[in-house]
């Protein structure tokens, strides 16, 4: 398995340097990782950098804690998009989730979705499956399935708890095989990164990229 092929090479921390960007889209060329995830004010230099490589650039929608008018994430994913985003990985109004307002959540989809659309670019849901139930996160693949978006995520990373192997078995259990899955949040290892593609993860967003590729290649 070329697990690189699976990786979105991240760095989104709020002290992010241009320099840390460079080094980003360097290190994402050099191991071709299938993307480099940047925060917005970023997108367009990581744009500049992997032009012609094949190696996409993604940014964060509404991050990290998603309660972002819905106003403010279309006017965010519009920008994304003029910058050089090819894939938009949203976090959903997680407040609303919790109030069990699933008709707003639907509004916020249906708001975005069609500007992604139209654009042919990818969006990745991102609901934080660390403070969801498991109830919560059916619903969610219900949602997002039935809107037909690319991919759900799982977390954004700055939550207590990130990924589990589990939470991507359910959500693999309760989306059609066309929707795809995108594990984040703590996931330092190769042979963890390998649990959670074998339970249906295709891709992983990680900043330990190229420990993992490291040791994938040790054991390999």
């Amino acid at each position: 398995m070329q697990i690189a092929a699976y990786i979105d090479h991240t760095v989104l921390k709020p002290t992010t340097l241009v320099t840390d960007i460079e080094k980003l889209c360097s290190e994402a060329m050099q191991y071709h990782f299938a993307v480099v995830c940047v925060p917005p004010p970023l997108v367009k230099k990581a744009a500049a950098l992997v032009s012609g490589s094949g190696v996409k650039v993604a940014t964060v929608i509404g991050f990290p804690f998603g309660y972002s008018a819905i106003e403010a994430k279309v006017a965010e994913t519009v920008l994304a998009i003029i910058d050089g985003a090819d894939e938009l990985d949203m976090v959903i109004n997680i407040s609303a989730l919790k109030n069990n307002d699933w008709q707003f959540l639907a509004g916020e989809i249906n708001a975005v979705l069609p500007i992604v659309r139209k654009r042919n670019k990818i969006i990745k849901i991102i609901i934080e499956s660390g403070l969801l139930t498991n109830e919560e996160i059916i619903k969610c693949c219900d949602l997002y399935g039935a809107a037909g978006v690319d991919f759900l995520k799982t977390s954004t990373g700055y939550a207590e708890k990130g990924v589990t192997v589990e939470a991507v078995q359910l959500m693999r259990k309760h989306l059609a095989d066309k929707i795809q899955i995108k594990a984040s949040g703590g996931i330092k290892t190769y042979t963890f990164a390998k649990q959670l593609i074998d339970a249906g993860a295709t891709r992983i967003g990680c900043s330990s990229s190229i420990k993992i590729v490291n040791e994938a290649g040790q054991l390999n």
